[in-house]
């Protein structure tokens, strides 16, 4: 598994906490950046650059995420057909923040990765339906910031 996915992974988990135990994006975060062993990293085998990339690229996603929340959500909302971003499953909610980050803000990371990316976390993390609802409203949302 590459650093990139790895973070991506732990940002899901990292928000996943955020809105279950209602704690801020930076609360996980640091918690996460002083102990970053706590989500199981010593199985991946990462250390040093390795580890350093994992940490920095979650804290951007987390920061992103929770920095431009509104708008993230109402670009999701607005292509989603019938779902409102409350009532998406917590799994399938946060993979789609995180992927309108990176297609928002992630200029170096080409749509496809992130799309790809995304889909591959929903179909581990989600529901059997999952990796369909994901690919569904990031292609829309792709496609109307012209990404694809």
């Amino acid at each position: 598994m590459g650093n990139r996915r790895k973070a991506r992974e732990i940002s899901l988990q990292l928000l996943y906490e955020t809105e279950l135990a209602h704690k801020s994006g930076g609360e996980v975060t640091d918690r996460f950046l002083k102990d970053p062993y706590c989500l199981l990293l010593e199985d991946e085998g990462l250390g040093g650059a390795a580890l350093e990339e994992v940490k920095d690229f979650t804290r951007q996603i987390i920061d992103g995420v929770s920095n431009n929340v509104r708008e993230i959500d109402q670009l999701v909302e607005s292509h989603s057909t019938h779902w409102k971003v409350s009532r998406m499953a917590s799994v399938d909610r946060n993979i789609l923040r995180m992927a309108v980050f990176e297609l928002l803000y992630c200029q170096d990371i080409p749509a496809s990765v992130t799309i790809n990316e995304a889909i591959e976390i929903a179909k581990k993390y989600g529901t059997e339906e999952s990796g369909a609802f994901v690919n569904g409203i990031l292609d829309h949302i792709a496609k109307a910031l012209k990404k694809i």
